[in-house]
């Protein structure tokens, strides 16, 4: 039974999206199954609220309550356990960062054909601190080694990337999404968090 395309949204301050990345392309190994991988930018202070630390981890500013405290420090607990299984290394951020500009570059990398190689550098080295998704010139460095027109960035993500990022997350949420990594099938049935993929790799596998 063919699905089609797999769509998967994701962002790169989430860890758990990170997380996700490489089982994601062993589904795709195992199954013959295309994924459209998306970004959706969360809007994290609107349901964790939000800090800024220093590099020690002392808090410098805050609009958390006590149980936003507690499920951050978990969800980081949570993330580093699941990381050092895999080998990879998560260093908590050390401030809300706006991801817009990375997924723009995504789009980017996916029009020029080094989506693979652009994905996998901003997720590991945003993780471990060694990138700063909101500089261009960062993301620019990235794409040309990766092999696309570095150059051509600037015009796409101040005006058709701007517009197309802005549209995938519209249509992302008119389809029921909220946060990532989220797995949507062509039929609407979607699914939030990797905790699913055994479920996706049955269906996909029938």
């Amino acid at each position: 039974m063919s699905f089609g395309k797999l769509e998967l949204y994701m962002d790169y301050k989430s860890p758990y999206a990170y997380l996700a990345k490489d089982l994601a392309h062993q589904l795709e190994r195992d199954t013959g199954t295309e994924i459209d991988w998306l970004p959706y930018v969360l809007d994290i202070p609107a349901y964790l609220g939000s800090a800024r630390v220093d590099s020690a981890g002392h808090v410098l500013e805050q609009d958390r309550n006590a149980h936003q405290w507690r499920r951050v420090r978990y969800s980081y607990m949570d993330v580093r356990r699941e990381a050092s299984r895999l080998g990879l290394t998560i260093r908590g951020t050390q401030k809300i960062w706006d991801s817009s500009l990375a997924g723009i570059g995504l789009l980017y990398a996916k029009r020029s054909g080094v989506f693979r190689a652009y994905n996998d550098e901003v997720f590991e080295r945003f993780w471990k601190r060694d990138l700063d998704i909101e500089n261009p010139e960062a993301l620019k460095d990235i794409l040309g080694r990766a092999g696309a027109d570095a150059d051509g960035f600037d015009a796409f993500r101040t005006g058709e990337g701007e517009r197309e990022l802005r549209a995938v997350q519209e249509r992302a949420e008119a389809k029921g999404v909220f946060g990532v990594p989220s797995f949507l099938f062509p039929d609407g049935d979607l699914y939030w968090g990797r905790e699913h993929l055994p479920r996706i790799l049955e269906r996909l596998s029938k």
